[in-house]
């Protein structure tokens, strides 16, 4: 019988066959858990599924965010239209990176 290493995110229970993808994972846990924190404590007339939802969202979308941040805010619009064709067809679209 063969052994397999797995690595358990103690946050919500996940499981990842490398440590880099249980640490990365945990690390945008930990980011949602701290935006919702803000949120709750910036805006108290939100909802604290509504806050969890919007901190887990931007953990998720963070690099997205940055580059928003940084001059190109419609990469958020680009990410945000390819989420809901992704959602209506069931599918990831995804982009071929060779030419």
């Amino acid at each position: 019988m063969a052994v397999i290493a797995v690595w358990k995110c103690d946050r919500d229970g996940s499981m990842f066959e490398d440590k880099k993808s249980a640490e990365a994972h945990d690390k945008m846990l930990e980011l949602a858990a701290n935006i919702t924190s803000l949120i709750e404590s910036e805006i108290p007339d939100v909802s604290e599924q509504a806050c969890e939802a919007i901190g887990l969202l931007l953990a998720k979308r963070s690099e997205d965010l940055v580059r928003a941040c940084k001059g190109k805010p419609s990469v958020l619009l680009e990410a945000s239209e390819n989420s809901t064709e992704e959602k209506a067809t069931g599918e990831a679209i995804v982009t071929s990176i060779a030419g």
